[in-house]
């Protein structure tokens, strides 16, 4: 309806999240469709992927591909795995952008970027302006889409109830208070944890992490939200524990 002047979509799908039925593409005559099983999981993965490629077959038949800016990503870590945890591997999430006439080839990249620079990214895409007194935590990633100089940021931080995660490119602070050099690795892998190491090197980023803590948001003790997590703490362990065992099945 809008291809003739600027649009923006949000499409929130919910694969492949579970319940793991089976797809339009999978099921079976006679067979039950909401039957919740991890064999259909690969399933699923296909069916997002061809309802992705429908928005970008929709993009072409419209002939707006070279003027569009596609961003994949999810909202948080996967369950059983990190989800709903103040950890690194509960937000770190793919992202893949593409864009034929705005964005450059680029392959797999290291800078560090969170969804707080999601809302200047687009708005610097679209030609939009912020809006005055509207206190903006991120910056545009957009320079670096399109392959121009840019100054990535310093940390990435995330926050869930009372305990905050903070990230830099090679330091790991998570919510429990486990402190990790990660050398230049970003995928968990030969993290070191230095959370009770006195070298001069580890001391000076713990510090540089506290002052940057310093000055970022961290929930009100009386706040009643903060109070319901603490009380469904107990049965979110226990189900992240089912999840796991499944997992492993």
């Amino acid at each position: 309806r809008h291809k003739d002047e600027p649009f923006f979509l949000y499409y929130p799908m919910c694969l492949t999240h579970g319940p793991f039925y089976p797809t339009p593409d999978t099921w079976k005559e006679g067979e039950p469709r909401q039957h919740n099983d991890r064999a259909n999981f690969g399933a699923n993965v296909e069916y997002m992927d061809k309802l992705v490629g429908r928005i970008v077959a929709a993009l072409d038949e419209a002939g707006l591909r070279d003027d569009t800016v596609l961003f994949f990503t999810t909202d948080n870590g996967t369950g059983g795995a990190g989800k709903g945890t103040v950890t690194e591997a509960g937000c770190r999430v793919p992202m893949i952008v593409n864009g034929p006439g705005h964005v450059k080839r680029l392959g797999a990249r290291k800078e560090l970027v969170d969804f707080s620079d999601m809302l200047p990214t687009l708005a610097e895409f679209a030609g939009a302006q912020l809006p005055d007194g509207y206190a903006v935590d991120g910056g545009s990633f957009a320079p670096l889409l399109r392959g121009d100089p840019y100054e990535e940021r310093e940390w990435i931080f995330s926050y869930l109830a009372d305990k905050r995660m903070l990230r830099d490119k090679r330091w790991l602070l998570e919510g429990d208070g486990r402190f990790f050099d990660c050398g230049a690795s970003r995928d968990g892998a030969g993290y070191a944890d230095v959370t009770d190491s006195e070298k001069p090197d580890v001391a000076a980023a713990r510090q540089r992490f506290e002052r940057i803590l310093e000055g970022l948001p961290g929930p009100a003790e009386d706040d009643p939200l903060l109070i319901r997590w603490r009380e469904s703490e107990p049965a979110r362990k226990r189900r992240q524990q089912r999840q796991q065992q499944r997992q492993q099945q």
